[in-house]
């Protein structure tokens, strides 16, 4: 609604008139548009469209709930009903074929100069057209052909880093965790050009306003277990870039007042697993966390190159993990859902310890690991 339009309306209540508000001529169709632009929305979601564009003239109440709507600090305006309700997600709304173009609105590196490489964060704008859920990826397809084949690049999938509701908290963005991937050649004593990530050096270059190619979103297995009763325990383990879905819910649940926010009984432990301190990502967002909701929020990291395992050897995410081996174990058997996002090279080391930690436990991993599947405990996005 414009804001005269608003004003008026106010006005009208002001005076204790129930329908006194007429939307001023010339504008009477103006307003329901700057609405759905306002929101994203389309006519059909807002409630009041009709009786406002047919007869100019809307009803106390209705105004008071399109006031409190928009004064209130609540994220709620892109939530299903109930809020929970996992068959509304948004699966593949853009396809390789017809891509949506999004644009850029900042790129900004987020590790330390000693970091094992650059990774950045991205924002891009999709105009509210590209919906998502937390725990879903976007395809990115990069300019230019595949010189091997000659045909245009192929798509590329980049878990999402924001809530819905995007960092700008408007549901027009998207955040993505970008490693620039880069190939060591010894015998240039340099990065090898001809192999580096042509997607992810894409993203990286990208500058303010740049188009992006976008498809998707994509995506069910890291869903959020949201319910009725939200309650179950979350694990969340990821190595670098992986922890893009984490950053997602871990917003959705501590950061946004959404009613996932306000359901939420359970616990959230974070593990992260990277090199050193340097390559930390959203270290200080974690911890800001922690301190706001140190009953709800644990977060633990793995630095290979600057800790050390019980063992003495460096510590791997797999390592940091066993530390807690009896708790988790304990978590998984009373619901707790299991997150794993990362190098898909994470995995045999972490299956491994935790086939070791549950033979100590006199526990059968394999019949174990299928009870946690057959109830939806188990998720796994690995690259």
């Amino acid at each position: 609604m414009a804001p005269g339009i608003e004003l008026a309306a106010c006005l009208a209540l002001l005076v204790g008139s129930a329908n006194a508000f007429v939307a001023p001529s010339g504008v009477r169709h103006a307003a329901p548009v700057a609405r759905a632009n306002a929101l994203r929305m389309s006519a059909s979601d807002e409630p009041w469209f009709a009786s406002a564009v047919a007869t100019t003239v809307v009803d106390k109440a209705t105004l008071d709930s399109v006031f409190a709507k928009a004064t209130s600090n609540e994220q709620n305006f892109l939530e299903a009903n109930p809020y929970w309700d996992q068959s509304v997600v948004p699966v593949n709304t853009y396809k390789n074929k017809e891509p949506f173009i999004g644009k850029v609105v900042s790129v900004k590196r987020i590790v330390g100069p000693e970091a094992t490489g650059e990774t950045c964060h991205i924002i891009i704008d999709h105009g509210g057209k590209m919906p998502y859920w937390e725990g879903q990826s976007y395809g990115v397809i990069p300019p230019g052909t595949n010189p091997k084949n000659g045909k245009p690049n192929s798509v590329r999938l980049y878990s999402i880093a924001s809530s819905r509701y995007g960092d700008d908290m408007t549901g027009t963005t998207t955040s993505l965790c970008v490693r620039r991937a880069t190939y060591w050649c010894p015998e240039l004593g340099a990065d090898d050009p001809a192999k580096k990530g042509v997607c992810s050096n894409f993203l990286c270059d990208t500058k303010p306003g740049d188009e992006v190619k976008l498809t998707g979103p994509s995506g069910k297995v890291m869903l959020l277990p949201e319910a009725e009763n939200f309650d179950a325990d979350l694990i969340m383990v990821a190595t670098g870039t992986g922890i893009a879905p984490y950053r997602s819910m871990i917003r959705r649940l501590f950061v946004e007042n959404t009613p996932a926010a306000a359901a939420y009984k359970g616990q959230a432990w974070l593990f992260l697993g990277v090199a050193n301190s340097d390559a930390l990502l959203y270290d200080d967002e974690w911890k800001e966390v922690l301190k706001s909701n140190p009953e709800q929020f644990r977060y633990d990291v793995a630095l290979s190159r600057e800790q050390t395992n019980a063992k003495g050897g460096k510590m791997y995410i797999q390592d940091k993990v066993e530390e807690y081996g009896d708790e988790i174990f304990g978590k998984l058997d009373k619901g707790a859902h299991m997150y794993f996002c990362g190098l898909k090279g994470m995995m045999p080391g972490i299956l491994t310890m935790l086939e070791g930690v549950a033979k100590a436990k006199g526990i059968v991993w394999e019949e174990f690991l299928g009870k946690l599947k057959k109830n939806g405990q188990w998720h796994v996005e690995v690259y």
